[in-house]
């Protein structure tokens, strides 16, 4: 088997000469890292969080469009399932957040050593999940507490 850390092409020059260059290495030379993980996962939460951005804007033309419509999307928001999209666009916002917070920081010229690093990760690990916890739960109990109002108001009726 070929070693991967050798692997080249033959690429030209500005003059039309021929040399080897070295590919880009790929997930098969590096040992996943944290800060790999982190970096690689801010980009998917990155479209994550436009597509549930795209669902926030259908959920504010349901609210435009009047009580029909905005009952609607009521529904589909309230349901489990809804409730759990809502949860993770809120963790995907907080995760790309934070990720796109250290690639600010990193294209300062800040914390860039493999030291802090290291050492930023599960910082901004800590960070994600206590800050997506908190929101995601106020969410849920908002959601459950409107429910149960609710659920009050037509027993009373």
């Amino acid at each position: 088997m070929q070693d991967v850390r050798e692997a080249l092409y033959v690429g030209s020059r500005s003059d039309g000469t021929l040399i080897r260059r070295p590919m880009s290495p790929h997930l098969q030379v590096y040992k996943m890292r944290l800060s790999m993980f982190l970096s690689i996962s801010n980009r998917i939460t990155g479209v994550a969080a436009t597509a549930g951005s795209a669902l926030g804007v259908v959920w504010l033309t349901a609210l435009a469009k009047g009580p029909k419509s905005f009952a609607a999307a009521r529904k589909v928001t309230g349901n489990p399932l809804g409730q759990v999209i809502l949860a993770g666009w809120i963790i995907s916002l907080v995760w790309h957040t934070v990720g796109g917070l250290r690639h600010f920081i990193w294209d300062a010229g800040k914390r860039y050593d493999k030291k802090e690093l290291n050492e930023d990760g599960p910082v901004a690990v800590g960070v994600i999940a206590g800050v997506g916890v908190v929101l995601a739960g106020a969410l849920l109990c908002v959601s459950g507490c409107r429910a149960h109002r609710r659920s009050k108001a037509r027993k009373a009726s």
